[in-house]
């Protein structure tokens, strides 16, 4: 197995740069021992307008077969084709891709002391891969490579044998990459997509992979239009580590989305406590006036938006006359307790179909969000900052536009019942705000004028005299008016279909 990377220099940046950045001395020919035999690093040329580092992978066929006994446990199914004699030890694979990391740990991780600017920026990079495995073929290549920022993309298919071109192609290509890119993004790219064009690996592969896959991934793989494929085949078809390293990548996205910390938008559960209000009889109150408002409103199909731990969502599986409950939540931490909550791998197949969580962003529109009978905004509000309300506002009144919209949050002038809670904080670490009533009701005012809903306010809990409830709930309806709207478009659109 061979592969090159190459730059180019002037005097007073040289090429030669590269051997600090590789942690390789171009003066020598180093060699590295692995499980399935011997890697190579030497330099072809090296001078200060032009230096090339080649990786030559010297696989030991004995080791092959004894450490890859075909599927399963330590081995790829085509690592035993035949004994000693096939092509694995010749082609681009998870073998090219672990000495990679083997051999260039430092430059992998963007490390190098002595020129840490130089590690830190973008160089002229040419990388080539002779003979590369592609199980999709050169467009698939093209595909996975396009969107990393590379300027030229070049796959050459590599003929089954040259001397009988009517053989046609082999399923191998010719690769070269070259753009300017950080020289460890590069190597994390190739770490990554390797294996993923072999859709094989030589080892077993074991859940601390979906780690790998996220680290060598950061910063371009949880945008990257082909993510399901890669991880997918990363993963070696293993669906449950498939599901868990999408789900990290899509919390990654949206924190990138908002320009957010991971942990930042991931912290809807506190692991070590509920993160339900004391007492508890607030919360059952709370669940209560929610569920009567959606029995009021003639709901069957109910979103509950920022669903948390998925309280709500039990409690509305309970009631038959809920046909389809849908929790969303930007938090995965959160969705896992709901789902263990709910217990939803061991549900009946009848009640697990009323049930999806899914995840997502309330200050985004969603199209799988709209055509429900009510949406519900349980202590959600106050978890945003006041200038991100306007977004999920249109997310939920002005795109998803249920019929019913349920919001409840806390009264900040309930907060001076509550012996434990020190004067001038909030209820819980991660409100932005808390409103008063007049505050509350100004706001759901214009929220409904806005958009065509009309609004009505309830209690939630003991309604003291001076303070009122500790909690207040506004409960949205669409006028009939736009609900009128809504019916004629969808006849206009019935009646075009059935004329085409």
């Amino acid at each position: 197995m061979f592969l090159t990377i190459g730059t180019t220099g002037t005097p007073e940046r040289p090429a030669t740069d590269l051997g600090f950045l590789l942690h390789k001395h171009p003066d020598r020919a180093q060699a590295f021992s692995t499980s399935h035999g011997t890697a190579h690093v030497f330099y072809p040329e090296a001078s200060a307008e032009r230096c090339t580092a080649a990786l030559l992978m010297e696989v030991d066929p004995v080791a092959l077969v004894r450490r890859g006994k075909g599927k399963g446990r330590g081995g790829a199914p085509d690592a035993a084709l035949a004994q000693y004699v096939n092509d694995r030890p010749y082609a681009a694979s998870s073998l090219l891709s672990v000495a990679l990391a083997t051999v260039f740990t430092s430059a992998l991780g963007g490390v190098c002391r002595s020129m840490p600017e130089r590690a830190g920026a973008p160089l002229p990079l040419r990388i080539e891969v002779p003979a590369l495995p592609a199980r999709g073929g050169a467009e698939l290549v093209r595909k996975l490579f396009a969107p990393l920022g590379w300027e030229r993309v070049e796959v050459g298919a590599v003929a089954l044998d040259e001397q009988f071109p009517e053989w046609g192609d082999s399923r191998y290509v010719r690769l070269v990459l070259e753009g300017e890119l950080r020289l460890a993004d590069a190597l994390r790219q190739l770490y990554v997509l390797l294996p993923v064009l072999d859709d094989a690996k030589h080892y077993w592969v074991a859940p601390d992979e979906v780690d790998k896959l996220l680290r060598a991934g950061e910063g371009w793989l949880a945008d990257h239009p082909e993510r399901p494929l890669i991880t997918r085949r990363y993963l070696s078809h293993r669906w449950g580590l498939t599901r868990q390293a999408d789900q990290a990548l899509e919390l990654v996205r949206l924190a990138e989305s908002d320009d957010l910390d991971v942990d930042s938008v991931d912290n809807a559960v506190d692991e070590s406590t509920d993160t339900e209000e004391k007492p508890v009889p607030l919360a059952e109150h709370r669940r209560t006036a929610i569920l009567e408002a959606l029995r009021g409103a003639g709901a069957h199909r109910v979103l509950d938006l920022g669903c948390g731990q998925g309280q709500l969502v039990q409690a509305l599986l309970k009631d038959v006359r809920f046909t389809e409950i849908v929790g969303v939540d930007v938090s995965m931490r959160a969705l896992t307790i709901a789902s263990r909550r709910l217990k939803l791998d061991r549900m009946g197949e009848r009640q697990a179909g009323r049930v999806t969580l899914q995840q997502g962003s309330l200050t985004y529109t969603d199209k799988r969000l709209k055509g429900y009978d009510a949406a519900v905004l349980s202590e959600v509000v106050e978890h945003l900052d006041l200038d991100r309300l306007p977004a999920l506002e249109y997310a939920v009144f002005g795109s998803a536009r249920p019929r019913t919209v349920l919001v409840t949050t806390p009264n900040v002038e309930y907060n001076v019942r509550w012996e434990t809670l020190p004067a001038g904080h909030v209820r819980h670490g991660d409100h932005r705000f808390e409103w008063t009533r007049a505050e509350f009701r100004e706001w759901a005012g214009k929220v409904a004028e806005r958009h065509g809903y009309t609004v009505a306010h309830l209690p939630v809990g003991p309604d003291d005299a001076e303070v009122g409830p500790p909690t207040q709930l506004a409960v949205f309806t669409l006028t009939d008016t736009e609900i009128d709207k809504k019916t004629d478009k969808k006849t206009d659109k019935k009646k075009e279909a059935e004329a085409a």
